[in-house]
């Protein structure tokens, strides 16, 4: 097996796990982790708060027990708002990094809204403040040797192409290529890895159904109708050109991790293996594009 995909890494979103109130159903860590390590995944992102063990060594022991290393995980801040400081909060989970040996802190700039179906604008006084916080919040992780990344997410802050390229021009901040939400924005994912592939530390490997995301794009359907609907896909089985991004990204000697994220919606307990087969087949595809790249 190649040093890189021994980088790939599982996020408990693919099993449906998620931040979002009335998300659907919530699948148990024990249920979770267990299936991360039957397709052979190395890592896991930590999940919304609540899904693993808040304590840092109960943290650990857990994810030990599963054999399984810590990334990091997605982390919703407030950035834009005067008068609210992330930094406390953000120095808080890092005291939780260093007793798991997580390595990438993945933030997003959430609206204050709950889920991802509408936002507000931002303002130049708002974007003052945000580009400030993602420069603080990433020096403070640095600190702690821990690499701060902004995630480009649909229904936040930063979402479209003109919102990702004033990051890339006004902070330092490193960006986590999500390939789903990039492509939902109306970003070329592929596109943005060939041109900036030394500002990208972290990836969100995610395939995409482009019709349904462009649904999401005109408004005919909500971020959380066209999930339900199947619009992330398989790797390989969608419309992300994920051969390019490797390409690019490898060409560039990138050594961060490969996280495969697949956005899923449950509504009960599955009685056979469920999101499983989904994981493994993104796995099996990303395994192949990895071996081809590096021959």
């Amino acid at each position: 097996m190649n040093t890189q995909a021994q980088r790939i890494a599982g996020a408990p979103i693919s099993w449906g796990v998620c931040e979002v109130p009335g998300w659907g159903y919530q699948l148990t860590p024990e249920r979770v982790l267990k299936e991360m390590r039957e397709v052979g995944l190395a890592a896991t992102e930590i999940g919304p708060e609540g899904f693993l063990p808040g304590e840092p060594q109960a943290m650990a022991q857990v994810l030990d027990h599963h054999d399984l290393q810590a990334v990091g995980g997605f982390t919703p801040l407030l950035l834009h708002v005067p008068g609210h400081d992330p930094l406390p909060e953000v120095e808080t989970l890092l005291e939780s990094y260093a007793a798991s040996k997580a390595d990438v802190l993945v933030l997003s700039a959430i609206t204050g809204q709950d889920g991802y179906d509408s936002r507000p604008e931002l303002d130049a006084d708002g974007w003052k403040l945000l580009l400030s916080n993602l420069d603080r919040l990433s020096g403070l992780a640095a600190e702690r040797g821990v690499r701060a990344v902004l995630h480009p997410h649909v229904g936040t802050m930063i979402e479209n192409g003109d919102e990702v390229q004033r990051v890339l021009e006004h902070s330092a901040i490193s960006l986590c290529l999500d390939t789903g939400h990039l492509l939902i924005g109306g970003t070329d994912p592929a596109e943005l890895t060939r041109q900036a592939p030394e500002r990208i530390a972290h990836t969100h490997m995610k395939d995409v159904n482009a019709a349904l995301a462009a649904k999401v794009q005109s408004g005919r359907l909500t971020y959380t109708e066209a999930v339900r609907e199947g619009m992330y896909r398989p790797l390989g089985a969608g419309d992300v050109d994920v051969r390019a991004i490797v390409t690019h990204l490898g060409a560039r000697g990138y050594d961060g991790w490969y996280v495969l994220e697949q956005d899923t919606i449950l509504t009960e307990e599955p009685a056979g293996r469920g999101p499983l087969d989904d994981v493994w087949a993104s796995a099996e595809h990303l395994r192949s594009v990895l071996g081809d790249a590096h021959q």
